[in-house]
């Protein structure tokens, strides 16, 4: 029998499991092995949220020194960068007492500040590495063992799927991070994502920065790094679709001032107060952008065409030989930002082309009583 679309759309989303959890779960597991001398085809966790999860594995090797078991992470229905990567943890007999946790190959070292973990140390976040360590103290309670034991979690194709993530930005190198607070992984709840937005602004904060650029992608990014080479790599983020979020953080961390670079489709969103720009969460409002027009003296045929448009791209193409509209925009997303942040900073904002070129640059300086606006 044919499935209708929407009987498809309402299937509910699968939750998946963090990073942090594929490492607890092969910690044990390998505990486990190394302890039993038994080969271990399941384990059993508890995850922060109170929730029991068992996870199936793909390997257990064991001798009487040390064991090494594998799980591919399932991210669930979330377009996760590490989902279907394998998560190794190797565990092995210490002749000091305590359990020591590091990072092996495909996980991330911290190599500077502002990060919830210290400079030189593996890239295991702070509830992550809780889990491990709480989860490998159970079974050496279970079996009353009072040796040491190292562990080490690797992740084969850590440093190539790093290349997707923001950690190099953030001075996390050779690997990924093994994350997660809440050990299951929400389908589109971007978690993961806003995460490293907060890190790379506390980063940037740790460095001096004092003015950063918040990108929606790679080419508006690069467009920034041209229009600010004097600012150090630190203050460049891309913010993806979390425009409000981005600059709630960098209120948090007292940037005096925040430069927004971005494109038409996206910009027209937040300059009528959206600040979560991803493609289905608000439609582009072209009367508002016709109304724009209007204020920039647009001819009525004009108007009537943008009204009509498919896309903001495509207002954009028609308004090309007119500044005025582009400024109007730009002001109206400045305003926007400022009311998001209950003022008190400068914002800037800059539109540009798919191709890379400027269409408009305004800042509105709100750090004084009164507002300065400077074009440029």
């Amino acid at each position: 029998m044919a499935v209708k679309a929407d009987e498809k759309e309402a299937k509910p989303l699968r939750h998946g499991y963090t990073t942090g959890s594929c490492a607890t779960a092969t910690t044990k597991a390998a505990l486990l092995a190394l302890i039993t001398q038994e080969p271990q085809r399941e384990v059993t966790i508890r995850l922060p949220i109170g929730e029991q999860v068992t996870f199936q594995l793909e390997s257990c090797d064991f001798d009487e020194k040390q064991a090494t078991t594998a799980t591919i992470k399932d991210g669930g229905d979330d377009p996760d960068a590490t989902h279907g990567a394998l998560i190794i943890s190797t565990v092995e007999w210490r002749e000091e007492p305590g359990i020591v946790l590091d990072g092996g190959i495909g996980v991330g070292r911290v190599t500077k500040p502002g990060l919830p973990v210290p400079i030189g140390e593996a890239a295991i976040n702070p509830v992550p590495r809780k889990m491990i360590r709480e989860a490998a103290q159970e079974v050496l309670d279970q079996f009353e063992i009072e040796r040491g034991i190292k562990i080490v979690i690797s992740v084969p194709a850590g440093e190539e799927i790093a290349k997707k993530t923001l950690n190099g930005r953030l001075g996390i190198l050779g690997g990924i991070s093994i994350l997660g607070t809440r050990g299951i992984v929400v389908p589109f709840s971007t978690a993961a994502y806003k995460a490293s937005v907060a890190q790379a602004v506390n980063v940037a904060k740790e460095a001096g920065c004092e003015h950063i650029v918040l990108s929606t992608g790679g080419k508006s990014e690069s467009f920034g790094i041209e229009m600010y080479p004097q600012l150090s790599e630190e203050a460049f983020v891309e913010m993806g679709d979390f425009v409000g979020f981005s600059l709630q953080q960098c209120k948090r961390k007292q940037m005096k001032k925040v430069t927004l670079v971005g494109m038409m489709g996206k910009f027209s969103k937040v300059a009528q107060g959206v600040m979560m720009v991803h493609s289905k969460s608000a439609p582009v409002d072209f009367g508002f952008l016709a109304g724009l027009a209007a204020d920039a003296g647009a001819v009525d045929e004009l108007i009537v065409q943008i009204r009509e448009a498919n896309t903001a791209a495509q207002v954009g193409d028609l308004m090309a030989d007119t500044p005025a509209f582009f400024e109007k925009l730009c002001e109206s997303c400045c305003r926007a930002a400022l009311k998001e942040v209950g003022g008190g900073m400068e914002i800037e904002t800059m539109i540009i082309t798919m191709k890379g070129s400027l269409l408009g640059r305004v800042t509105i300086d709100d750090t004084h009583d009164e507002s300065d606006r400077n074009r440029g």
